[in-house]
């Protein structure tokens, strides 16, 4: 397995066209029967339109790519099956949260949820709400993601410019830092609070990282690969 990338970037390009998936086409009975078996072991997930990207191409601080909508279930399928359709990937934004003090907040996906048990930065499989003007919108994404799974909202933090484009596997996580002006163990407790109002929340701990030690294994490559970056270069 080969080692994440890391791509700097200042500006996303990322253009939502109709395309139609050889993947969900011809394989589509043996997807209906493998999003079937994992809704009777979750039952609260459900089949909605989301979007995947191909064609992604790095340049001079520059990242392009197209995005076309499929359902989640072959997104599912895709995943599960070790990305068949190897020109397809799960290109998604997210913010990480960096307290005062340094430390990196993350969250860890509740029990009912498609990933459960994995600790990372908020965030979510862009869908049709991320579109505007044909393209796909990352940073709005983030700030619903934040608000969404931790009661954040922009006022709360100031985001920085660039984004951090980690590329592992078929995944491309675009993460941007989001300073917070207050220390981590304030930043948990105002989460948790959120997240004890919420009758179903997604998330069911939260987590600080302030070094390589607070790292644990159900932490995606992409995450650790972007926080040891962040450690290395301080």
């Amino acid at each position: 397995m080969t080692s994440p990338v890391i791509h700097r970037v200042a500006t996303l390009d990322l253009a939502v066209r109709p395309v139609v998936w050889p993947f969900a086409e011809e394989r589509r009975a043996e997807i209906e029967a493998h999003f079937a078996e994992k809704q009777r072991e979750r039952p609260k997930i459900w089949n909605g339109r989301v979007l995947l990207g191909r064609d992604a191409v790095f340049t001079d601080g520059h990242l392009a790519a197209t995005y076309f909508e499929t359902d989640f279930a072959s997104f599912l399928a895709w995943r599960d099956w070790g990305f068949p359709d190897p020109a397809v990937f799960n290109g998604f934004g997210m913010g990480a949260l960096r307290a005062s003090d340094g430390a990196f907040v993350l969250g860890e996906m509740s029990h009912h949820t498609v990933n459960a048990g994995r600790i990372y930065f908020p965030s979510g499989t862009p869908d049709l709400d991320d579109v505007r003007d044909g393209a796909l919108d990352i940073p709005g994404s983030v700030i619903r993601e934040i608000a969404e799974e931790t009661g954040l909202f922009p006022a709360n933090y100031a985001a920085e410019a660039d984004w951090h484009c980690v590329v592992s596997g078929r995944a491309i996580a675009m993460i941007q830092i989001l300073n917070l002006d207050l220390p981590g163990e304030t930043v948990r407790a105002r989460i948790e609070a959120n997240l004890a109002e919420q009758h179903e929340p997604e998330l069911s701990a939260i987590h600080l990282v302030r070094g390589m030690d607070d790292l644990a294994p159900t932490m995606p490559r992409f995450v650790t690969a972007f926080i040891a970056q962040q450690f290395a270069s301080r």
